[in-house]
């Protein structure tokens, strides 16, 4: 098994470990939706990364993970920085990455929601999977900064018309 099939395996496995934590309606996304945009930010995250020339497993690997925050808490507002430790601990924990990849990791997961700065093209990938898969399902942008990256990232991708 490859780094992201086991990371996604074990992050399953930490998302139903919540049933039942906090009642579904309490929470600010389902945890149905945690676990499909998990696994299709991964897949963006993958196909991003080949074409910008980074690793792509460890970008579908921060993709997977940058969740991690609202995962454990339920909760959008500040999930991004809430996320930063847990998932640290938790990367280690897998045994699946370097010290030095663990913080990458954690540290996009920490920057995600800050979609008007730019960071390590690892965290750049993971701002652009985010946005362009919420859209995908129809998502509403909560903040302009979230449609900017969106319609950057889909004018230099999408040939009009």
């Amino acid at each position: 098994m490859n780094q992201l099939l086991k990371l996604q395996v074990a992050l399953l496995k930490l998302i139903n470990e919540q049933e039942g934590r906090m009642p579904e309606d309490e929470r600010d996304e389902t945890l149905d939706w945690e676990r499909l945009h998990m696994a299709s930010c991964a897949r963006l995250g993958w196909i991003m990364a080949q074409e910008a020339g980074e690793n792509p497993q460890l970008a579908a690997c921060a993709c997977a993970i940058h969740d991690i925050g609202r995962i454990l808490t339920g909760k959008q507002a500040g999930h991004a920085e809430r996320g930063y430790e847990p998932a640290k601990v938790f990367l280690r924990q897998t045994g699946l990455f370097s010290a030095e990849e663990v913080e990458l990791l954690a540290t996009a997961v920490k920057n995600h929601s800050n979609k008007s700065e730019v960071g390590h093209p690892i965290e750049e990938i993971v701002k652009n999977a985010d946005v362009v898969d919420c859209f995908q399902y129809g998502l509403p942008f909560a903040r302009e900064e979230q449609r900017l990256r969106y319609e950057t990232w889909i004018s230099r991708h999408c040939v009009p018309g």
